[in-house]
């Protein structure tokens, strides 16, 4: 089920008083129109209706997609010790409540970032596992090392038997794109299983570029 609560938010740029729908949690499988609301970056956004400033609303929010088996924590944030402590806490209500033995079979997955949270909603959609598709990203990124601490790489659509990245360079501020043939993506996720990757999870993950580094690591290792 979806809910969500009505606050009463001053605006930051012009002090006007206005009332916002907050999402606190989204069920994909009986809300469809409210998941493309929220991929096309509507959810929980503050609109100010006077002076039209707009801004991500800094509210937790729940996400889940019983027909995908998926359910994703999304917590923003971008302080790095406040975002470790988030974690631990989502892991330890939810195993404390009981909630995680009720998900077996479920990709769990926590995120700070909006963005991120939207990339992985649209890699599930398309039927991928992003486990695989972080290893790509950490790899195309890998093909212009000196560029890579400043790029980051998203993932885009899938389109005639290729998969779209979108690589941002902070320094150049342009976007570029990146394909990569879904056979690949086939290949290295059979070899990522065959390896000892878990193709869903046993507790909450934080599966981004560096669960990457660790799982293409550990892959490596076997070789």
């Amino acid at each position: 089920m979806s809910l969500n609560s009505k606050q009463s938010i001053r605006c930051p740029h012009c002090s006007e008083q206005c009332e916002v729908t907050v999402w606190n949690s989204i069920t994909a499988d009986d809300s469809a129109d409210l998941k493309q609301d929220l991929l096309s970056g509507k959810v929980n956004m503050f609109n100010c209706p006077s002076c039209s400033y707009a801004a991500l609303m800094p509210s937790p929010l729940l996400y889940r997609d019983n027909a995908r088996r998926l359910m994703i924590s999304f917590y923003p944030c971008n302080d790095p010790i406040v975002c470790a402590k988030l974690f631990d806490d989502v892991q330890n209500s939810s195993k404390a409540s009981g909630e995680l033995e009720k998900l077996w079979g479920y990709n769990l997955r926590f995120v700070t970032d909006y963005n991120a949270l939207l990339e992985k909603i649209l890699i599930f959609d398309n039927g991928m596992n992003d486990k695989t598709i972080e290893v790509i990203k950490l790899m195309i990124l890998m093909q212009d090392a000196d560029k890579s601490d400043r790029r980051t790489c998203r993932f885009g659509k899938v389109q005639n038997g290729a998969i779209e990245f979108m690589v941002h360079d902070s320094v150049e501020n342009q976007i570029y794109t990146s394909s990569v043939p879904e056979d690949t993506y086939n290949t290295l996720h059979k070899q990522l299983l065959e390896s000892g990757m878990k193709p869903y999870s046993f507790d909450w993950e934080q599966v981004d570029g560096a669960y990457a580094t660790r799982l293409l690591n550990g892959f490596n290792n076997n070789f």
